[in-house]
């Protein structure tokens, strides 16, 4: 299966999605292939010292990765794209119309509902700290249900 997650910069949270869910498949042997780009990225850009930061305390390291865009990624070879928010998943659906029925956010995914609100993963560009770990933290309880699901 390949799944590809989706946020604006890709040098936060589809880079840290990125980087946890790479890390357990390797440890669980799952046969997954996992990618990550943004919506307005800039090539080459790197993860943001605190999304690095953060995933070292779930020893993830996302210190080589690297921003995509959407534009020059491999979204139409995906099984799942999974987005950070609402308005991501709409702006791919507008850009990407053949892959609609592949196109959910994260937590939608995830099978968590939420009463359909809070369907967003915040972003924590620009924050301190804290909010960079609350982010990290909604990103794992995500995977956790994603890997039962798949």
């Amino acid at each position: 299966m390949k799944i590809m997650f989706v946020c604006t910069g890709n040098i936060c949270r589809s880079a840290m999605a990125d980087g946890m869910l790479r890390k357990i498949a390797i440890e669980r042997k799952l046969d997954i292939e996992v990618y990550s780009c943004g919506i307005y990225a800039e090539d080459g850009d790197y993860a943001t010292y605190n999304a690095i930061y953060v995933a070292r305390n779930y020893n993830v390291d996302i210190s080589t990765h690297r921003a995509t865009n959407i534009r020059n990624s491999k979204i139409e070879e995906m099984d799942a794209i999974l987005c950070a928010t609402k308005s991501h998943k709409e702006a791919i659906i507008n850009m990407y119309p053949n892959l609609k029925e592949k196109i959910y956010t994260m937590k939608e995914y995830a099978g968590i509902d939420n009463n359909g609100q809070d369907m967003d993963i915040k972003d924590p560009w620009g924050y301190d700290i804290e909010i960079y770990h609350n982010c990290i933290k909604e990103i794992e309880k995500c995977i956790e249900k994603i890997i039962k699901k798949i």
